[in-house]
């Protein structure tokens, strides 16, 4: 039953992609009514969340899913507005849940957009794909250097790893390890600051005995990480498989750490504190060197400040996570007091006495420390 003529709806917020000038909404309520095609009282009754008016559209014939010039749909609207009730019911009523308007935007990138974010769960729970990363530029000369075309990463044969959500892919004709961050990420604004200040990080950092960074995925969904790929493992299951080092092989294996390490925290301006330093995070490369990896809590130390970083609320998210990395951890850092580089060194301490002896330190006074 859609008008020959079919109508713009531009009432409040619009499409999160569309022209700034076009985002402005006109026009009062009645007047938009007046000589209105059926369809579009649809998009009315979402946008004012009307659930009586949307139902008495929709048993009038009108389909769910009308469109109106701008190829936008209600549930376009209520992921704008923030309406959760609104969205819930038209998908109840058979809404497709990933519509395109003609900028290319859908219900979810509208409700990301506008941080709608009941809506964003809801839409997710129902099946909708996000259509870009939370940082995608507009214009191409904002793309980062280090952007990497996703089309250009062959995951197909890809092989998981056990740490965290590394995987083995192919790029290039080479084999890579990649960082995937899950789709959650979208609406999780912490977890795309971690992203951008652990890519910030990465971006700094070139050194013998630190893993290579290749470059990252940020404009399309996932965002990714990729780095270079050491497929002889990392030191802790080496050291399950060997047991105590010789004293020989384990001043050689300090000496990659440290000067590892040592280059983090001579960085200037601003030192690189890993803050999770441990066997699972200390990869050996085909020479049988190793090289210190993952920076998704490291943090910078402001020089100008001239006081250690600080970190007092219990509940930060920048710290490691204590169940895997508390054994390595500092006593300063699992109290949530003033820390420095000095973390790192205790790190190194414990893992330099676990590759001589086997035993862990740190496990006895975990207890004491908590």
């Amino acid at each position: 039953m859609e008008g020959k003529n079919p109508v713009r709806f531009t009432l409040l917020k619009q499409s999160s992609l569309a022209p700034e000038g076009e985002r402005d909404g006109s026009g009062t309520f009645e007047e938009a009514l007046e000589g209105i095609d059926p369809g579009v009282r649809l998009m009315y009754a979402a946008n004012e969340g009307n659930l009586d008016g949307i139902q008495e559209v929709l048993d009038s014939g009108v389909d769910v899913n009308f469109r109106d010039i701008d190829d936008r749909t209600a549930l376009h609207i209520a992921s704008c507005q923030g309406l959760t009730d609104v969205a819930a019911f038209l998908l109840d009523k058979g809404a497709t849940v990933d519509p395109k308007d003609r900028w290319g935007s859908t219900p979810l990138a509208d409700a990301i957009y506008y941080k709608n974010n009941d809506v964003i769960k809801l839409l997710e729970k129902r099946g909708a794909k996000p259509l870009m990363a939370p940082m995608h530029v507009n214009h191409a000369r904002e793309v980062p250097e280090y952007e990497i075309n996703s089309t250009e990463l062959d995951l197909t044969n890809s092989v998981q790893i056990t740490k965290g959500t590394y995987c083995i892919a192919s790029w290039r004709g080479i084999e890579v390890a990649v960082k995937m961050l899950g789709e959650e990420v979208l609406s999780d604004e912490d977890k795309v600051r971690a992203f951008r200040d652990e890519l910030d990080l990465l971006q700094k950092i070139r050194h013998p005995n630190v893993v290579q960074f290749l470059g990252a995925v940020t404009q399309s969904s996932p965002m990714m990480i990729v780095t270079e790929y050491l497929p002889k493992g990392d030191l802790r299951e080496y050291l399950k498989r060997k047991g105590p080092l010789r004293p020989a092989n384990a001043v050689r294996f300090a000496l990659d750490i440290a000067r590892g390490m040592n280059y983090l925290h001579e960085t200037r301006p601003e030192p690189i504190i890993h803050l999770d330093l441990e066997p699972s995070n200390i990869l050996r490369d085909d020479s049988g060197h190793l090289k210190v990896a993952d920076f998704g809590v490291s943090k910078l130390l402001t020089v100008k400040e001239k006081k250690p970083l600080t970190c007092q609320d219990t509940s930060c998210k920048c710290l490691p996570n204590v169940a895997t990395s508390g054994r390595y951890m500092a006593p300063e850092v699992f109290r949530n007091e003033e820390y420095d580089t000095k973390v790192d060194v205790f790190s190194f301490a414990l893992i330099l006495q676990e590759a001589s002896t086997r035993h862990n330190l740190m496990l006895g006074l975990v207890s004491v420390l908590l």
